[in-house]
């Protein structure tokens, strides 16, 4: 089934989603317009703002959508030695025009309800992994911002190719393990 044949039944919202995905992949979440997301989508025009009425509609959609997923790929970690750290890597990796757009509230209507209750909920999995880490000998907000900056840090250097081990086929999850095991001093 192709994508017009996707909007007549009804799955406007998902073509376009799916264009604005692909646009931020090649172009960074900046990078294109609605007329172009409408072209992508085969719709008309108007269909995009009709929908999501602007730029910051469509990204506040990607957005929402991208904090479920991410939160389903921590909820699947808990209970790993940092498990929740790996899976943020590995979210990152592996849904990057999501990533690309959840940590940059300017560009999205972070007040948005489903959103915000979508960034709440991967919120509240990301302090669930920092009190297991802290173990009661540290603050646990403090662990969970430090585990989060390091996962979020790890994540956007391997993206960037900042990384030596970036496209060689190194295997991510088992570095950033290892980093995580270095920065919080455990063991598995």
């Amino acid at each position: 089934m192709g994508r017009a044949e996707s909007y007549h039944h009804g799955n406007l919202r998902r073509a376009v989603l799916d264009a604005a995905i692909a646009a931020i992949t090649e172009s960074g979440p900046s990078g294109w317009s609605l007329r172009e997301l409408a072209r992508r989508a085969e719709v008309s025009h108007a269909a995009p703002a009709h929908h999501f009425g602007d730029k910051a509609g469509v990204l506040t959609a990607v957005a929402a959508e991208g904090f479920e997923l991410f939160a389903d790929a921590l909820e699947r970690a808990a209970g790993e030695p940092y498990g929740a750290g790996v899976a943020y890597v590995r979210f990152a990796v592996d849904h990057r025009a999501y990533f690309e757009v959840m940590f940059r509230p300017e560009l999205y209507r972070a007040d948005d309800p489903e959103m915000a209750a979508a960034r709440d909920r991967a919120g509240a999995v990301l302090a669930a992994s920092g009190r297991e880490l802290s173990r009661g000998e540290r603050s646990e907000r403090a662990t969970t911002v430090a585990a989060w900056s390091l996962a979020h840090g790890f994540a956007s250097l391997w993206l960037n190719g900042a990384l030596p081990e970036s496209g060689t086929g190194a295997d991510v999850e088992e570095l950033a393990r290892e980093v995580l095991r270095v920065a919080f001093g455990g063991t598995e």
